[in-house]
């Protein structure tokens, strides 16, 4: 890992945690959130954009980080940094579970099967409602969202630990990518028979990568949980898994900093639509049109083939 990798993605966190001292309520209520499901990104960004897994099911990892964490809260009383393990360990093992029997197949035949498994987890939650409350959701009980004496619904705690899980997965990323393990990733995604033909056990490699990039969602699942008190069956549903994939391929696949400025832009990119019309969906189809023709290897992307060749 490079000085100059390292000093960038440094002062993106020095920057986010400085903001957290200016910011208007507003805002950072907004930054907290996008923090979050940035970090849900960073997750699938893991498997699509460095391994090459192009899933459609990444929201039944995001959705067990949920669920696991919330019902753990509101059935058993479990405190909030044991649910969240719990949300984390439960979406990890549903991805090895699901990487197992969804990595025999590959390119299209993978996304499908993603997507499918993806809509059993969405279905059982509305068939087991009368335990998970299905579409209805509910609310994450107080005693849950207590962390070290400190109230999670609170602005400035919320904010704090949602830096913090974001600051630990953006760094994480970067980490891991720079390892021999994340260069045999990115091996498999330019040319994984060549990478079998090297010796590298191509199956295992994409299993370890799809465990943990379904854990690192289901963290963002479980923190969504604590912080923002509210579990319901949409966050599990396909759109949350078309989410991923577009803040994914819009922030730049295969780099570090790319599934945040995704969701950054992508945030701001309606709340702003929506201020102008009713219609915001057309004003932010027609800009991710635009972007998608002429940044076609997504923000950071395209900055790193223009300026800066080796950002990771």
């Amino acid at each position: 890992m490079s000085r100059r990798d390292l000093t960038l993605h440094l002062g993106l966190v020095a920057v986010l945690f400085l903001l957290h001292f200016i910011l208007p309520a507003y805002h950072h209520g907004v930054l907290a959130r996008i923090m979050v499901m940035a970090v849900y990104a960073i997750g699938y960004n893991i498997a699509f954009g460095y391994t090459g897994l192009l899933s459609l099911g990444h929201a039944m990892f995001f959705g067990a980080g949920l669920y696991g964490m919330g019902l753990a809260g509101l059935h058993y009383g479990v405190p909030a940094f044991p649910a969240f393990l719990i949300g984390t360990a439960c979406g990890a093992a549903l991805a090895f579970v699901v990487g197992l029997l969804a990595l025999r197949t590959e390119g299209v035949s993978f996304m499908i099967v993603t997507l499918m498994f993806s809509q059993v987890a969405y279905l059982a939650l509305l068939y087991f409602g009368a335990f998970t409350h299905g579409d209805d959701g509910f609310v994450v009980p107080d005693a849950s969202r207590t962390l070290m004496g400190l109230s999670l619904s609170d602005e400035g705690t919320r904010y704090l630990v949602a830096w913090v899980l974001f600051s630990g997965a953006l760094l994480g990323s970067l980490w891991l990518i720079r390892q021999p393990f994340g260069r045999v990733l990115i091996a498999l995604r330019e040319n994984e028979e060549r990478a079998r033909l090297l010796g590298y056990d191509t199956k295992r490699r994409k299993l370890a990568a799809l465990v943990i990039s379904g854990a690192v969602s289901a963290a963002s699942g479980a923190a969504y949980a604590a912080l923002f008190g509210y579990v319901g069956a949409t966050f599990a549903g396909v759109q949350y898994s078309i989410f991923a994939l577009l803040w994914v391929l819009l922030g730049g696949a295969g780099t570090v900093l790319g599934p945040f400025v995704g969701t950054l832009f992508m945030f701001y990119l309606i709340d702003l639509a929506t201020g102008l019309t009713d219609a915001y969906m057309l004003i932010a189809g027609v800009a991710l049109v635009g972007l998608t023709l002429f940044a076609p290897q997504g923000i950071v992307g395209e900055l790193r083939r223009r300026f800066w060749k080796d950002l990771p």
